[in-house]
């Protein structure tokens, strides 16, 4: 039986931008960055203790090894505390956001990264 997500997989153009996105403007922390000679992988989360993680692959170099892969950016919902004040961070960091919505589970608004893929961030306390 399956008791938890472990890692999301992000196929992305640029691996090193991307990292420099969910590190410097979102705080993520990197876990470890592999290279094989072959495939390079970076795995990063909020925290090194968090259980989830997600890892950067080369969309370019995964489409040619598993041309049969979807590589569409799922999407993914995160959870944070005080989303008035994140809000306010993401703009002042310039982080491209939507419009902040009440829905009756709480607060919500879209983010998107450095590849114009976007995200949803939910206030969950």
């Amino acid at each position: 039986m399956i008791n938890k997500v472990g890692q999301i997989m992000l196929y992305v153009n640029n691996q090193d931008e991307c990292m420099k996105f969910w590190t410097e403007k979102m705080g993520f922390k990197v876990i470890s960055d592999e290279d094989n000679g072959t495939l390079r992988w970076i795995e990063m989360a909020p925290t090194t203790e968090a259980q989830t993680s997600i890892i950067l692959h080369n969309k370019e170099l995964i489409a040619k090894m598993q041309p049969e892969l979807n590589l569409h950016t799922p999407s993914l919902m995160f959870f944070a505390e005080n989303l008035d004040a994140l809000y306010k961070e993401f703009l002042d960091k310039n982080i491209k956001v939507g419009d902040m919505v009440t829905m009756p589970t709480g607060k919500v608004f879209n983010f998107a990264d450095n590849e114009d893929n976007y995200f949803a961030i939910m206030e969950k306390k």
